[in-house]
């Protein structure tokens, strides 16, 4: 599989996961698209080619940005951060990085879980050019399942 076909690989792999719907928030002129699920789910080829290790035990942030009127969608460059919080308040740290496949970015990040946790992520993405950044929030529950 080619290097300028991993992201739509990665994306293909959201899309197929069960608990995938679409998820996406609409804001001054843009869409910011995401998602969360356990890292054991990606093609090999994709985890190893972003560096996140596939396991039960860890879970992938996915968060791509775009112009809401464009004809031909592509991921735009955006500062975007994010946090964690879990059931119990604590504060889960997540390390977002950017990645850039030909004109398109992908906001992505790995992290621990265990089975049943709850995650609230606050999500604050700011599109180059803006000068005021967007937050929205999404609760994910993760379920793990034992290697066989």
């Amino acid at each position: 599989m080619g290097r300028t076909l991993m992201p739509l690989a990665l994306v293909l792999t959201l899309a197929c996961t069960a608990a995938s719907a679409e998820q996406a928030v609409n804001f001054d002129g843009f869409v910011a698209h995401y998602n969360a699920y356990t890292a054991d789910l990606l093609d090999p080829k994709v985890a190893s080619s972003y560096g996140i290790q596939r396991s039960h035990n860890r879970g992938v942030l996915l968060v791509n940005v775009q112009h809401a009127d464009a004809a031909a969608p592509t991921g735009i460059r955006a500062d975007v951060e994010a946090t964690a919080q879990t059931a119990n308040q604590q504060q889960q740290a997540i390390q977002i990085r950017e990645v850039k496949e030909g004109d398109a970015f992908y906001y992505l990040a790995d992290f621990p879980v265990t089975n049943g946790q709850i995650l609230d992520f606050a999500i604050t993405v700011q599109p180059d050019g803006t000068q005021v950044p967007f937050r929205f929030s999404y609760r994910k529950q993760f379920f793990t399942r034992d290697k066989e």
